[in-house]
């Protein structure tokens, strides 16, 4: 692979960090994520999102880079891959070194109002949801990849839920894009733009079931740029790569650093 290979990445890059991903490897989806509509026209669902992300939150932010993600870095800084896109929304490449990176899908650390359109840090909120809640310790299901976990409604019920401070209304959402949401087109754009011009596209730790990451798959396949897939198990884009590696991610990345990276 020649320098400024763009990278393509999904949740399976952070499944060794304890992320777990939202489908087993037979495709099969394991968790239903918020739906974009039911967050915006119901205040119930935007307490049960915050309720259950508050508590993932704590585990969320201690989450730390693998050795997957230390090997993307290393590979960059050696010129041997470019920009790197990534559907994930937890950060991690940025914390393992990695720049530059384009974070497809938005990111967990800022919270935007859909009313007012106020933007904050999700640290901030955080300590305002603990001052609102406090005792609110229980427990709950493995943390997914949008950061919530799931919980008992009687727990739910009793959340104190975020309000805006500038216009006071219970409309906060994570800066990231739920289910049923689009991508900025802007920032699509931005991405078919580094997919033009790249020598070759490396997709890592994604299925592509969804056409948010897999466009670009077909984006570089119409165009003639090679495409290397990595990954456990099948994926949506096996038909356009041109190299598809059905192995281990973290063990592969940390393969390819070690020989190319002397």
């Amino acid at each position: 692979m020649s320098g400024g290979v763009l990278v393509l990445t999904g949740a399976g890059m952070s499944t060794d960090s304890g992320i777990p991903d939202y489908r087993g490897p037979d495709g099969t989806r394991r968790v239903t994520p918020m739906q974009y509509g039911e967050f915006l026209t119901s205040s119930a669902a935007r307490r049960r999102y915050w309720a259950r992300s508050f508590v993932g939150w704590q585990r969320m932010a201690a989450v730390r880079p693998n050795a997957g993600h230390r090997a993307v870095a290393r590979l960059q800084h050696a010129g041997l891959l470019g920009p790197v896109i990534t559907q994930n929304v937890d950060g991690l490449h940025q914390a393992a070194g990695s720049a530059p990176v384009v974070e497809l899908h938005g990111a967990l650390r800022t919270v935007v109002c859909l009313t007012c359109g106020e933007r904050s840090s999700r640290t901030d909120l955080d300590a305002r949801m603990h001052r609102d809640n406090p005792g609110f310790l229980v427990n709950g299901d493995e943390i997914r990849p949008d950061g919530d976990v799931r919980l008992d409604e009687v727990d739910v019920a009793r959340f104190v839920v975020p309000l805006c401070l500038s216009c006071g209304w219970d409309t906060l959402k994570p800066d990231v894009v739920f289910f049923g949401d689009s991508v900025p087109k802007e920032r699509v754009a931005g991405c078919f733009a580094l997919t033009d011009a790249a020598p070759a596209l490396l997709v890592l730790g994604s299925s592509l079931a969804v056409m948010s990451g897999y466009r670009f798959v077909r984006r570089a396949a119409a165009r003639g740029i090679p495409v290397a897939i990595v990954t456990l198990g099948p994926t949506r884009g096996d038909g356009e790569a041109t190299v598809r590696v059905d192995a281990p991610l973290g063990p592969t990345l940390i393969a390819l650093a070690d020989r190319l990276c002397q």
